[in-house]
């Protein structure tokens, strides 16, 4: 027991076993009062399932990230849980100038002067963006942690051709919209340097800063420095196909609690609009394609794997698992005893609707019951807000904030960035 409840003990002739009690019934009621930062069902503290190393002191929370959201990787889930917690602790969050839309003016060169000035100097950064080291160290904290993630090259590429069917030149032009048919013969179809064809070639590599045009095949050597540069700057890569787990190494890695990094799904498509499975012949072909993409995913998932032996398999394991089910609880507290995804056309919820790329793809959200309200469901709401609503809405609160303080002087002298042609927004529910 600790000293001060050892006194505690001995002032209040308190058996140990009330104490432990009445410190237990504390928190709860802590929590309960905290409930409209917090979801008052979230548990502030799942079991410590992998403990910090015996030498290791506790941590405050880390508040300073700059995560690359890479395309089609599960990126916006990860982007909503940043976005949570920065409001949760009253952080500041990089947010793209207007003339930006929604990224950081991608597919150019990320440069500090495409942040909007009420959003600076920023403590978080979440939002797409063509990563360029130098321009985020001048923006961001010394001590930011930068973090991002992969996705298997194969299922990325079939996401990106279904996605951006109807933005990129290269898928545009193969007909009847055939996966099969453009990796068949994707040089009939690409053409380097036309506006989004980095959708269409080694996506990955291109938005770590890479030349998406280089091939391992032709230049291992460039394939290893890229890899270098990354390891350099960002202390974790997630993976994509193990979600779950890269949030146990997110939450160690920044000092967080387990209940930060709860999760809605957000950003998929219908099953209707994505390949069932991926034969393993166009799986191939699509990793042959995105070459530079799969070297980089292959390095980082045996890297991951490699990070996740060191904290204990076992125990990220049971932390995943937990962080599953705690996970399943919320979303039936918030969406009902059967959450389901829905079309755009089906929630009545505006500030849920998911943008949809085209009529032929369908983005899923969640929707609230009627009839809820408090604080609860403010949090269950931004627990499943899409990307742009949300972006809108925390520009809009940290410019009513920065109304109430001194504007930050500007990063650069740089007039605001030129207009940009940003994917279209497209009619909401179709």
């Amino acid at each position: 027991m600790p000293p001060i409840l050892q006194r505690l003990q001995q002032a209040t002739k308190m058996s140990r076993r009330k104490i432990l009690l009445l410190v237990l019934g504390c928190s709860t009621l802590s929590l309960l009062i905290h409930q409209g930062a917090q979801l008052s069902w979230y548990p502030k503290l799942f079991p410590l399932s992998c403990p910090p190393l015996r030498d290791s002191p506790p941590r405050p929370k880390h508040t300073s990230v700059a995560f690359l959201k890479t395309h089609k990787t599960a990126g916006t889930t990860v982007q909503n849980i940043l976005f949570r917690f920065a409001e949760r602790h009253n952080l500041t969050v990089a947010l793209p100038h207007p003339s930006c839309e929604h990224q950081f003016c991608y597919p150019r060169n990320f440069s500090a002067h495409f942040v909007h000035p009420a959003t600076r100097p920023p403590h978080m950064l979440a939002s797409h963006l063509r990563f360029d080291r130098e321009e985020l160290e001048r923006l961001m904290p010394p001590d930011t942690v930068y973090v991002t993630i992969l996705r298997e090259p194969a299922a990325m590429f079939e996401s990106l051709f279904s996605y951006y069917n109807q933005y990129c030149p290269a898928f545009r032009r193969v007909p009847n919209a055939s996966l099969e048919a453009f990796l068949r013969a994707p040089e009939a179809y690409y053409r380097a340097g036309e506006h989004f064809a980095m959708f269409a070639h080694n996506t990955l590599a291109y938005d770590l800063g890479g030349d998406n045009e280089r091939s391992p095949h032709n230049d291992a050597a460039y394939l290893a420095g890229l890899i270098r540069q990354v390891e350099e700057v960002f202390s974790l890569v997630m993976i994509a196909e193990y979600f779950d787990e890269s949030l146990v190494l997110l939450r160690r890695l920044l000092a967080w609690d387990l209940d930060d990094v709860l999760y809605a799904k957000l950003n998929a498509r219908a099953a209707s609009s994505r390949l069932a499975s991926i034969p393993v012949a166009l799986a191939r072909a699509a990793r042959a394609w995105n070459a530079l993409d799969a070297g980089l995913y292959d390095h980082f998932n045996a890297t991951f794997w490699r990070r996740v032996a060191r904290a204990g398999r076992a125990c990220v394991e049971r932390e995943a698992r937990e962080l599953r089910e705690a996970r399943e609880r919320l979303l039936r507290r918030c969406f009902g005893e059967e959450p389901v995804l829905r079309p755009a056309a089906q929630i009545r919820t505006k500030q849920l609707q998911p943008w949809q790329p085209s009529r032929k793809v369908d983005i899923m959200g969640y929707d609230l019951p009627s009839g809820g309200a408090g604080p609860a469901t403010e949090a269950c709401l931004k627990l499943a807000m899409p990307e742009v609503q949300y972006s809108n809405y925390l520009l809009r609160k940290q410019k009513r904030r920065g109304a109430l303080r001194p504007r930050p002087e500007p990063v650069l002298d740089n007039p605001p960035p030129r207009p940009i042609r940003a994917l279209p927004r497209g009619p909401q529910g179709h």
